[in-house]
């Protein structure tokens, strides 16, 4: 019997291709509460995998080491949620005296606005009592929501460390299955993007780590040489904030700024925060980017853009905060396959050379 190849017309591949993409979307969206928390222990697996290959080359059993890089993991993350909470507690108890400061300064600029403008004021003051209140006790229902998600988030997050145990443990099984998966014929080639794939992954998310860290610390000291409070907890939060690109960051720079401008005499404080905040960007991005994490895994405007927008859209904030990660492991996977590196080239940001491009239009024209 011949069984005859059926190609399909390229609408029918463009169509089947949209369908089996909307399909993964929708099975992301129903089943995240599984796979947000399967995701975050992949990717902390991936780091605290060559801790436990330290621990075994001493010759430790790998149960015991892989139980040694979960208790270290686990005690840094409690001391790190202590502290930040710490923060955000302080943070909370002093929101209303900061929205009242702040409704003042802001009567103070309607009230010259509307003598330079010729506005009505009292329209504009009921306004803004009225806004005040609301804001008060919506800030007090989100807060008071954000933390019941919170507890919510830290029930389901129970079962990352379940996960990360089981992915260290049977490490090699998940690799035996790769190559098992590709055929004996493709070992070589399997083992060497497997490989070289893995060791990118390590240390891309290890910068990652690494340049939170650096980037909180900036913020943080900046912040307490200038006086602002909640230096620490701002820090903190920018650092993370800046794990979402150009949309982190302008979230970033406005905390620190609003708290400067209700916690200080002076409106120049504000200018400072916002010149300092640009100064630890442009040393981010040209030198701890390309040292630390390297160019090979840059990914250009436009896709980190959609990638935050359908991770928020699928998952909500921790989808915004895994959106990069996942999609820089999508490129270097991409990159390390030569069916699928044009794939990985798309989302990268080399752009290439104008004198190339040129002669392509050139020849466009001519026909």
């Amino acid at each position: 019997m011949i069984i005859k190849e059926i190609k399909l017309p390229l609408y029918a591949k463009a169509t089947l291709l949209l369908i089996g993409l909307l399909g993964l979307l929708i099975l992301l969206y129903i089943a995240k509460g599984v796979i947000i928390p399967l995701v975050f222990a992949i990717i902390i697996a991936i780091v605290l995998h060559p801790v436990v290959n330290f621990f075994v080359r001493l010759k430790i059993n790998r149960i015991v080491a892989i139980i040694i890089a979960l208790f270290l993991t686990f005690f840094v993350i409690v001391a790190f949620g202590a502290l930040l909470f710490s923060q955000i507690n302080r943070f909370t108890e002093s929101w209303p005296a900061m929205v009242e400061k702040f409704t003042e300064i802001l009567n103070k600029t309607i009230t010259w606005a509307s003598g330079y403008f010729d506005i009505n004021q009292n329209k504009i003051q009921g306004w803004i009592t009225e806004t005040k209140g609301e804001l008060i006790n919506t800030s007090s229902a989100a807060i008071g929501h954000t933390l019941l998600g919170f507890g919510n988030a830290l029930v389901v997050m129970l079962l990352v460390p379940v996960y990360i145990f089981m992915l260290l443990f049977y490490h090699p099984l998940l690799i035996d299955f790769i190559h098992k998966l590709f055929g004996i014929g493709n070992q070589n080639k399997v083992s060497e993007i497997v490989t070289q794939t893995k060791a990118v992954i390590q240390r891309y998310l290890i910068g990652l780590v690494i340049e939170v860290v650096i980037i909180a610390t900036l913020e943080t000291v900046a912040l307490l040489i200038l006086g602002i409070d909640y230096a620490l907890l701002l820090g903190i939060v920018g650092a993370l904030l800046n794990l979402i690109p150009y949309i982190g960051g302008l979230v970033a720079v406005a905390l620190p700024m609003l708290v400067a401008l209700v916690t200080k005499s002076s409106g120049w404080y504000t200018i400072y925060v916002l010149l300092i905040y640009y100064i630890i960007q442009v040393i981010d991005y040209n030198y701890i980017l390309p040292k630390i994490i390297s160019s090979k895994v840059r990914i250009n405007a436009l896709f980190s853009i959609i990638a935050v927008i359908v991770g928020h859209a699928l998952w909500g904030i921790p989808g915004m905060f895994l959106s990069i990660p996942l999609l820089a492991i999508i490129k270097l996977v991409f990159d390390h396959i030569d069916p699928l590196k044009p794939w990985g080239f798309l989302l990268g940001d080399t752009m290439p050379p104008l004198l190339i491009i040129k002669p392509i239009f050139k020849k466009v024209l001519h026909k």
